[in-house]
């Protein structure tokens, strides 16, 4: 009895001290878990660098040359025919005899599968390796190639050859539109044999890659990533480096090349002849007179480049006739005042060989305006040219800055994988009080700090010296290297300066981003004796005075609303169209207009380029368009309602014209047995995730809202977090909230809809509708998950490593984030288990839509243009323009279910797009249904952050949807 007493007051005085031990280290256990678990990884990872689907774990080509440091170099050459291949694996291979003008037998591969050539290596070595190819015609991108050697990738970029496509105007005349302003060509493949050695496709080494082979028997297999090509034969051999230009005079000295006489050659920038992608089509310049052709008041096509040309691996190539043979000098007529603080660098070669070492790496500096830039300065450089045609290429460079931007891109991914670490312990919230001990909890965090701020300022260092300016380039550099030694200073700090280091993280990635971009515009290009000087007209102050005073008069008389052709006589058939997008869309579009539209039907279109909010205002003084592009979802049905739009079903062909779509697109503009507009383009939600970090925490894409059930305990266990779509207010007062996406999903899943009785009333107080809303609500409530946030950054960071937001989401992180390249997937949404074991995978769709204003003088010209616009063909060639234009990130989500096949996804991409799409619904508009999204949001919000009961929350705003729903069909005589 008495040695239970003891034990029991010995119990009462352990047991609290225990528990304080507890509550004071608890992050510290989980870490320790955390960390075996991440130990037990990596040693998985290792022994798995080259599985295939852990690409982000190999090594990179920096560490495998490494390795063979100081191998020898043979001078070999392997020529594999790929018709003669060992093995194929997948469809669409297929042997081509004689294939456009290539002697022998060529292999064409498909958009998927693999091929796999065996040979013998007599000597072992480094050996570079190129591919002879025709881009046969694909979906319009560049094509893709992963390589594997001997069975295993050699390094991680290995995984992402590129090999072009090669481009150029249509026609080799401007035409003009009937204003006398000059139309941007149009730019088509003009496919030929090619050779291309296997290189970075980032850009940051400009050598191309080098293999190192033992002696005896191989094996190279080329896998099939995206696009089509005709493959004649691979080579392993050794690219000769070029002479420095001393010793190149030395050799034209010693041939006996004289410098040519009384000669001067003009090459307009806009006429080359062949360009490695659509996006590198003339330009107009306006601002300034040195261009030419020129004019203050039209447009003019006459300059090449700009922004659009910036990307590493972009070349563009213009045809030389030299009258006579000697030595040249050339020059540029270029404008660099895109980029402050770096400069932009590029390659040049002549007939495909670099004249001379100087010419890897042309640096073209930052200055406000048009100027000369001579090759070789005041001492210019001199080529050989021989009598005859010539090809000069000029290829985007990274130079002398790819190591720099290489180191601060490898800088960021470990900051970001620090950053990870750190928030496991602390969370996103840290409190400023704790000390969480984290010098002690990370082993390595203030060597990496340390390492990083050294790694950080020797590049901003390196930046100033090859600049010869200091700038905001490297200011952010020293910005983080400062708090990096501060935090390394005093690491009890580092919690509280957690968001600072974020902000900072997330701008040294803008920094990677923007600093692979190297923009230049061309005028013209000069090659001429050393005896003739180099024309500079409108480069004076004088000329520059009178620019600006005609730009000036003639803005004036200028509408810069009206897009190409304007119909000029009343007599002609023609549709006035608006269009809200950017002026290059509305470039873009007008062209395919005159070219595709008019020329066919004789129907004249007045594109105008207007703010789409002027159009309720514009159609009730009767001042609005015939047909209206590009609007939101609600318009068209609330313009039914009030008579203001044309019903489509009148139109004879308006049934196959609706097989183009998928049923679930037209629901938004079914209005009382009336469709009152045809879909345009059709978003939906995927389910985006980070490889990476889902393989270092043990966890698998989630198929039903179980597995994120189960996901989101292991998640909030290391900080981190899921993001369902954001729940946002509108972004101008008055504009319509949609229903929240996630709620849409999960009652479309759940069996529910939003509206009954033929949209008579609302269907969200059904049992479905507030079970729905209250395991929407408990995500946020009990989960304590985000409403508002930025996805794209977070998403970066590792922060919120799985997240669903709409599928163009695909196209931003493409451009937006290199650094995790091949890190990330997507997957359809997860889904809702059924009875027999099926899973609902149903999402809403979102959008925007073509409608034909009541107004419309011939109605029947205005739905031949609307058929036209939205048939296969158009939204095909305008989806390819709109990439060629401005890239991936522009890749557009047409409505046109064929159009969609066409776009230049990666296979294994599209095939998981392709599966979501088959689950997509349509969420239908009702008289009054604008109240739906505004009082979803009210009554989440009322439960999330008024912690008010889920049922009660819906059915008091239910309540108001009901009555304005009433109330709207009673004010349109619609029954009740």
């Amino acid at each position: 009895m008495i040695s239970n007493l003891r034990l029991a007051k010995m119990a009462r005085k352990i047991v609290p001290v225990v528990l304080a031990f507890i509550i004071v280290l608890p992050s510290g256990l989980n870490l320790q878990a955390t960390a075996s678990s991440n130990a037990s990884s990596t040693d998985e990872q290792a022994g798995s660098s080259t599985n295939g689907t852990a690409t982000f774990n190999e090594r990179k080509y920096v560490q495998y040359l490494s390795e063979y440091e100081g191998a020898a170099r043979p001078d070999q050459e392997i020529v594999l025919e790929a018709a003669n291949y060992s093995h194929v694996e997948g469809h669409g291979f297929e042997k081509l005899d004689q294939y456009e003008g290539m002697d022998g037998v060529s292999l064409l591969t498909g958009e998927s599968g693999k091929a796999e050539w065996s040979f013998q290596v007599d000597e072992a070595g480094l050996y570079h390796l190129s591919l002879l190819y025709f881009p046969i015609e694909g979906k319009s991108s560049a094509i893709e190639r992963g390589l594997l050697i001997d069975g295993e990738r050699p390094f991680r970029e290995a995984a992402f050859l590129q090999f072009d496509r090669i481009w150029n105007n249509q026609k080799e005349q401007v035409v003009q539109d009937n204003q006398g302003n000059d139309l941007r060509p149009k730019q088509v493949e003009k496919p030929r044999w090619s050779e291309k050695a296997f290189q970075d496709s980032d850009g940051y080494e400009d050598a191309p890659f080098l293999f190192y082979f033992t002696e005896g028997e191989h094996t190279i297999t080329l896998e099939s990533t995206r696009e089509p090509m005709v493959i004649k034969q691979l080579k392993l051999f050794q690219k000769q480096t070029p002479l420095p230009y001393d010793e190149m005079v030395e050799q034209y000295e010693a041939e006996g090349i004289n410098p040519a006489e009384g000669q001067l050659i003009t090459i307009e920038g806009e006429h080359s002849t062949a360009k490695s992608s659509p996006t590198l089509y003339p330009l107009s310049e306006r601002s300034s007179a040195a261009v030419s052709p020129y004019s203050a008041s039209k447009i003019k096509i006459n300059t090449i480049g700009g922004f659009n040309w910036r990307l590493p691996g972009q070349w563009m190539e213009w045809e030389i006739d030299v009258p006579e043979t000697g030595l040249y000098k050339i020059a540029f007529k270029s404008q660099q005042n895109f980029v402050r603080g770096i400069y932009s660098t590029r390659k040049l070669t002549i007939d495909g060989e670099i004249p001379f070492q100087e010419m890897e790496r042309v640096a073209f500096r930052y200055k406000s305006g048009y100027r000369l830039d001579v090759m070789g300065g005041k001492d210019p450089y001199l080529y050989r040219l021989d009598k005859g045609k010539h090809v000069l290429r000029l290829e985007v460079s990274l130079g002398e800055f790819a190591p720099l931007i290489r180191e601060v891109e490898d800088s960021l991914y470990n900051l970001n994988d620090m950053y990870r670490k750190i928030l496991m312990i602390t969370g996103t919230k840290p409190d400023e009080f704790r000390d969480y001990q984290l010098e002690k909890k990370i082993p390595d965090l203030l060597t990496v700090f340390k390492s990083e701020s050294d790694r950080l300022k020797v590049v901003a260092k390196q930046l100033v010296e090859l600049s010869g300016q200091s700038s905001d380039q490297e200011a952010l550099l020293k910005t983080m290297a400062l708090q990096l030694d501060e935090m390394v200073e005093k690491p009890d700090t580092v919690p509280r300066r957690l968001g600072a280091y974020k902000t900072n993280t997330g701008g040294l990635g803008t920094w990677v981003q923007q600093a692979r971009q190297q923009p230049l515009e061309f005028d013209a290009i000069y090659i001429a004796s050393p005896d003739k000087k180099f024309p500079k007209k409108g480069m004076g102050l004088g000329a520059k005075l009178k620019h600006e005073a005609s730009t000036f008069v003639t803005s004036f008389f200028t509408d810069y609303n009206q897009i190409g052709n304007v119909a000029e006589s009343d007599d002609q058939r023609s549709v006035t169209v608006w269009i809200g997008s950017g002026r290059d869309q509305a470039n873009t579009m007008k062209a395919m207009i005159d070219e595709t539209f008019t020329s066919l039907t004789g129907i004249n279109v007045n594109l105008k380029l207007v703010n789409m909010g002027t159009l309720l205002p514009a159609t009730l003084a009767g001042q609005g368009p015939d047909v209206a592009m590009q609007i939101d979802n609600d318009i068209p049905v609330n313009f039914a309602m009030r008579n203001a739009t044309v019903d489509l079903t009148q139109f004879d062909d308006f049934e196959q014209v609706k097989e183009r779509f998928r049923s679930s697109a037209v629901v938004p503009y079914s209005y009382e047995n009336g469709v009152y507009a045809l879909p345009e383009t059709q978003t939906f939600n995927m389910l985006f995730y980070r490889k990476d970090v889902l393989e270092e925490l043990h966890l698998d894409v989630p198929q039903t809202w179980e597995d994120v059930s189960n996901l989101l305990a292991v998640l909030s266990k290391n900080h981190m977090q899921f993001g369902l779509p954001v729940v946002a207010q509108a972004a101008v007062q008055g504009q319509n909230i949609p229903p929240n996406s996630m709620y849409a999903t999960l009652l479309f899943q759940n069996g529910g809809q939003f509206y009954r009785n033929g949209g008579k009333e609302s269907d969200l107080d059904s049992r479905v509708g507030i079970e729905t809303f209250k395991q929407w609500s408990e995500f946020y409530t009990d989960y304590k998950l985000e409403r508002e946030y930025d996805f794209a950054n977070r998403f970066r960071t590792g922060q919120m490593p799985i997240g669903i937001a709409d599928y163009t989401m695909y196209n931003q992180l493409s451009v937006f984030a290199p650094e995790i390249r091949g890190m990330w997937g997507f997957a359809p949404v997860p889904g809702t288990l059924q009875e027999d074991g099926s899973i609902n995978r149903e999402v809403p769709s979102g959008g925007s839509a073509v409608v034909m204003m009541k107004q419309a003088g011939d109605k029947d010209a205005a739905w031949e243009f609307m058929k036209w616009w939205t048939s296969e063909s158009t939204q095909t060639v305008f989806g390819r323009e709109m990439e060629g234009l401005m890239g991936a990130a522009a890749r557009y989500p047409t409505a046109n279910i064929k159009a969609l096949d066409s776009l230049p996804w990666p296979v294994a991409d599209y095939e998981n797009l392709k599966e979501q799409f088959e689950w997509v619904q349509g969420v239908p508009e009702v008289p009054g249904g604008y109240f739906t999204g505004r009082h979803l949001f009210n009554a989440f919000y009322k439960t999330v952050v008024g912690q008010v009961e889920a049922r009660e929350s819906i059915m008091d705003y239910v309540q108001y949807m009901q009555d304005e729903i009433r109330t709207k069909r009673k004010e349109f005589g619609l029954p009740q």
